[in-house]
């Protein structure tokens, strides 16, 4: 599967540090890495279809400093999908009232049929990006009965109706960014951390140094976080993920195809 990273703070901080003990894990995660920040309200996204610890390009980002309020990474180990760069998390879409959504996830989709049409629409090939196109599907239905631009309340329902049935068998650890709300959620035991520092939140699918305040993102619930505060927290679902030896079956069989 992936790592994934957030970073989620009411004022800049350079980052650098934090990425590069988050990229040195790539070794395990070799298919492709990313990163996404915001600057003047829009998302500057890199990404390459290789290892992280072999890219150039990331090491020229690395050489300067990396700073925002919101700050997304991921590495990629392939489970659904080639080994191109349109498969590489971050995945940008607009939606119908030009609001830019970012998605990266941690997981696989074994069952939910509704994500299949969109294979046909994607620039890639992953349920990942599927996801992402599914809730955009979502949101603008809503805004379209609504006859209006939706809250952030409202997003954060959208998006906590689509978590709890999208997680039933499926592990779904994901990040995503609305421009004014960031979602967090995890249905997998020890599978994502945070660190919380006055206003400012540090999220990861493994602690990132050995400061002893990393604790586990509760798991089976949505968070909504704006300038490093939970602003929404939902009720627990039920669809706690359980790996299996069909899961890792699946995946290993994934790899030597790719291999």
């Amino acid at each position: 599967m992936c790592e994934i990273f957030c970073f989620n703070s009411n004022k800049p901080k350079q980052l650098n540090q934090c990425l590069e003990c988050f990229y040195n894990h790539s070794d395990n995660h070799p298919h492709g890495w990313g990163l996404a920040t915001m600057q003047s309200d829009e998302f500057v996204i890199d990404k390459e279809p290789i290892k992280a610890a072999c890219s150039q390009h990331l090491k020229d980002i690395l050489s300067n400093p990396v700073v925002g309020k919101n700050v997304f990474a991921h590495i990629r180990l392939a489970t659904v999908g080639e080994i191109i760069s349109p498969n590489c998390h971050p995945f940008v879409e607009a939606d119908d009232n030009n609001r830019s959504w970012m998605l990266i996830h941690n997981g696989t989709i074994f069952d939910f049929p509704e994500l299949d049409k969109y294979k046909e629409k994607e620039n890639g090939d992953t349920d990942s990006e599927r996801i992402l196109l599914y809730i955009i599907d979502n949101v603008n239905q809503f805004e379209k009965d609504k006859n209006a631009p939706s809250t952030i309340k409202e997003r954060f329902d959208i998006l906590l109706k689509i978590v709890s049935n999208l997680s039933k068998n499926n592990k779904l650890n994901l990040m995503i960014y609305d421009g004014e709300l960031t979602y967090i959620h995890s249905n997998m035991k020890e599978s994502l951390y945070y660190l919380k520092n006055e206003d400012e939140f540090l999220v990861a699918t493994t602690p990132l140094d050995d400061d002893e305040n990393w604790k586990q993102v509760e798991l089976n619930k949505l968070f909504g976080l704006i300038d490093g505060n939970i602003v929404f927290e939902s009720e627990e679902h039920d669809n706690e993920f359980i790996f299996t030896e069909e899961h890792e079956k699946a995946m290993e069989e994934f790899l030597k195809a790719i291999n």
